[in-house]
C-alpha cells in the first residue's frame, strides 16, 4: 500500500459559489490526497453554515478577518492565526470586510492522527506559511510536494501542541447555551446576571456557577470577551473605532482601547492594519 503522505493535490479555488471550499465529494473523501490545498481570494465576504466533513481542515485568512465557530467555541482568526478543525467536527465561518483572502488544508483522516482531536487555534508558524503558498501555486504533484506535505503535517502538530490562541469557549448545558447565543448575537444587552437566569428558568447561583465551570470564565468575564470578538468584526467591517467603542457600552475611546490591548496585545489601530497585512504568499 502507499504512503498516503506521497500523494497531495494542490489547488487555487476558482469557484463562483461562496459556500465551498472543495466539493462535498473531495471534503468526505476516505482515499485520495493526504493534503489537499486550496487559496481562496474573492471580492465580497464569505459564510458557511454550520456542516461537517471527513477530512480534517486547517483554516485561516491570508487578508481580514474570519470568524469561525464551532460546537467548543469561537475564534476571531487574523492572518497571523489558524484554527484546526478536526475531522468530522462541525463548524461555521463568516469573514468581515469588503474583501476576503483566505486559505485552508484540508487533511485526510488516516492523515490526523498526531494532530489534535478538539478544534484548537494556533499561530501559524513561517514555514507552515510559506508551504501554504507552495502547495497553492497549482502545481502538479512531485517529491518535493510530497515532502512538503509531511512537513506541513509536522508543522500543524508542533504549533497545536505549543501555547494555543484562545477562543471564546461555548457552555454545553442547553440552558446556558442559549444565553451565550443571545449575548454573542448582541453583545450590549443590558441585562444582569439575575435576568439571564430567570429568561433560561435557573437560579442566578446556579447560573453562574455552572457558566464558569462549563466555560472557564465567570459570565462577566465571558460577556467582556464576547463584546470584544462583536467589536473586531465590526472594525473589520469598517466600522469607526469611536463608533464601535460607544456602542459596545464604554464611557469612552481610551477605555475601550485600553480593554483591547489588555486582551489582543495591541492597540485596535495596530490590529487592523495587521488585519489588512498578507498572511500567505
Amino acid at each position: 500500500m502507499p504512503d498516503p503522505h506521497s500523494r497531495g493535490l494542490a489547488g487555487r479555488d476558482s469557484s463562483a459559489s461562496a459556500d465551498a471550499w472543495l466539493s462535498a465529494a473531495q471534503a468526505d473523501a476516505g482515499d485520495g490526497p493526504a493534503v489537499i490545498a486550496v487559496v481562496r481570494d474573492t471580492p465580497g465576504p464569505r459564510a458557511t453554515a454550520p456542516h461537517r466533513h471527513a477530512r480534517g481542515q486547517l483554516l485561516g485568512a491570508r487578508r481580514g478577518l474570519l470568524t469561525v465557530g464551532s460546537e467548543r467555541g469561537r475564534w476571531l482568526v487574523p492572518p497571523s492565526d489558524a484554527v484546526w478543525i478536526p475531522p468530522q467536527a462541525e463548524h461555521s465561518l463568516r469573514s468581515h470586510g469588503p474583501r476576503f483572502a483566505g486559505w485552508s488544508l484540508y487533511v485526510a483522516a488516516d492523515a490526523c492522527a498526531a494532530l489534535p482531536t478538539q478544534p484548537c487555534g494556533l499561530r501559524v508558524p513561517a514555514l507552515l506559511r510559506e508551504i501554504v503558498a507552495r502547495l497553492g501555486d497549482g502545481a502538479a504533484p512531485s517529491p518535493a510536494r510530497t515532502r512538503l506535505i509531511a512537513v506541513a503535517l509536522d508543522e500543524i502538530a508542533a504549533a497545536a501542541a505549543g501555547a494555543g490562541r484562545p477562543g471564546l469557549p461555548m457552555p454545553t448545558d442547553p440552558r446556558l447555551l442559549k444565553i451565550a447565543q443571545a449575548l454573542i448575537e448582541n453583545p450590549a444587552d443590558p441585562r444582569g446576571a439575575a435576568d439571564w437566569a430567570a429568561w433560561a428558568h435557573l437560579s442566578e447561583r446556579s447560573l453562574r456557577r455552572h457558566f464558569a465551570l462549563e466555560t472557564g470564565y465567570g459570565l462577566r468575564q465571558w460577556r467582556q470577551r464576547a463584546g470584544l470578538l462583536s467589536a473586531v468584526e465590526r472594525l473589520a467591517a469598517g466600522a469607526a473605532v469611536t463608533a464601535v467603542a460607544l456602542d459596545s457600552g464604554y464611557a469612552s475611546v481610551s477605555a475601550f482601547g485600553a480593554m483591547f490591548r489588555r486582551h489582543f496585545g495591541v492597540s485596535p489601530t495596530a490590529y487592523l492594519e495587521a488585519m489588512a497585512s498578507d498572511g500567505v504568499g
